[in-house]
């Protein structure tokens, strides 16, 4: 059998071509003829090479009500360090010897290529963080190829977000069980003539909790711009800015329904009248019956929802406990991946929701069973950071951490990382999930 060697000049080439064909910028194979947008994305890698950098610009950058909105959780946090602490402490083994160039990220998601397993998670009025995100992450998910789920409670309609984004849009929706649940299953209606890839019934919110930080900040429910925000908004130009450019955050997609209000004082008026609670098993089984699309539930952690879900119809599961921002007594997301996809194997299709920073948690995920990982505060801290660049520019860093972390694994593609040897000592085990009763 004959060796080919590879000269490090060809070595650098591949590489470089590997790196550009990813879609991300890599600092070090920039050459001389870049473009504009490469030198951008290249300053921005220089400047914000990872999530967290970005959560210290936005922090800074953001009026403090919409910082708090958009990184606290319920009581003290304490759920949204379990689910990073938990992803901290998987360890994957590599193996050297397989990998001479960033391998490729693509992969497949109920039938349909994207570029990477990673998302955009549901995120209920995003544009109160930074008004316009709806759009802004739109585009930036359409123009990279990975999923977009839209929050029915979000400041674009069903219909424009499938123009922004033909090719990767899901939609997430909330329980409207009044009048025989006639405005949810309208809404599964239009998802469905615009061409949304998949349906997700949120059913981890039963009950609304506190969230410290944001009643602390001043934020109220309906969200008012009253005298105190109005003064912390004032102290962030980008954030003023960009609201007198987008305009306050109204919940469009539901505005049909409430009698051609718009107001956040009528939305809320409306979601406490006609929505609240969490689907039943029999309501989700109606849902299965008329939406013919991809249908996901939203909340799993348990192995024996999982399996029921499965044996109703279901097309996927996203693990998730509501990014810790319910209940800081749940497990971590991560935690319920392993025993649920045992589970269900091939049945359905495992998203993990909760806790994403990196392309590295990402490749936790798919190492431990799930099929993807989505991300909702680190795209949120972007769009603080830097706005509306700030989505493409989180893109790239987690699609590069990825594929490195692939590389260095000796992974050739992410459908390889089921095979890596991992230790994950946080995970539940099947005597962990037996201590509780079977419902």
């Amino acid at each position: 059998m004959e060796l080919k060697v590879m000269s490090d000049s060809s070595k650098s080439q591949e590489t470089a071509s590997n790196t550009k064909k990813a879609g991300y910028v890599d600092p070090r194979y920039l050459d001389e003829n870049a473009s504009r947008d490469q030198r951008i994305a290249l300053e921005l890698r220089r400047r914000y090479p990872n999530a967290f950098d970005l959560r210290k610009k936005a922090q800074k950058r953001l009026p403090r009500f919409a910082f708090e909105y958009i990184d606290g959780g319920a009581g003290s946090d304490g759920n949204i360090k379990r689910n990073w602490d938990s992803l901290d402490r998987i360890e994957l083994m590599p193996r050297y010897g397989n990998v001479v160039a960033p391998p490729p990220t693509n992969t497949k998601l109920f039938g349909v290529t994207y570029n990477a397993p990673i998302g955009i998670s549901p995120i209920g009025g995003p544009g109160t963080g930074f008004p316009g995100a709806e759009r802004f992450l739109a585009r930036a998910a359409q123009a990279a190829g990975i999923p977009y789920t839209l929050g029915v409670l979000s400041a674009i309609t069903i219909e424009e977000a499938a123009e922004i984004a033909p090719d990767v849009l899901w939609l997430q929706i909330y329980r409207f069980a009044r009048n025989d649940h006639k405005i949810g299953l309208d809404l599964a209606r239009r998802a469905e003539t615009a061409g949304v890839k998949a349906l997700v019934l949120t059913w981890d919110t039963p009950v609304r909790t506190t969230r410290p930080r944001e009643v602390k900040a001043g934020i109220t429910n309906p969200f008012r711009l009253n005298m105190r925000l109005k003064m912390d908004a004032m102290s962030s130009p980008p954030w003023l800015m960009s609201m007198v450019r987008n305009g306050i955050p109204r919940f469009v997609s539901i505005k049909p329904y409430m009698g051609g209000a718009s107001s956040l004082e009528e939305a809320a008026k409306f979601m406490r009248t006609e929505g609240g609670g969490a689907f039943t098993w029999e309501e989700v089984k109606r849902y299965r019956d008329v939406f013919k699309g991809r249908l996901v539930v939203k909340g799993i952690l348990h192995p024996e929802d999982a399996k029921r879900a499965v044996e109703i119809g279901l097309d996927g599961l996203f693990v998730s406990n509501h990014g810790g921002r319910q209940i800081e007594a749940l497990p971590a997301s991560i935690d319920a991946v392993p025993a649920i996809a045992r589970e269900v194997g091939n049945k359905a299709t495992i998203v993990l929701d909760s806790g994403v920073r990196s392309g590295i948690d990402v490749a936790r995920a798919l190492a431990v069973g799930a099929d993807a990982a989505f991300a909702g505060k680190a795209f949120l801290w972007s769009l603080g950071a830097l706005g509306e660049r700030g989505p493409k520019h989180m893109i790239d860093v987690l699609k590069a951490e990825l594929s490195s972390t692939l590389g260095q694994l000796g992974c050739l593609s992410v459908g390889e990382l089921r095979d890596v040897a991992r230790r994950h000592k946080t995970a539940w085990s099947q005597e962990d999930f037996a201590t509780g009763k079977s419902n």
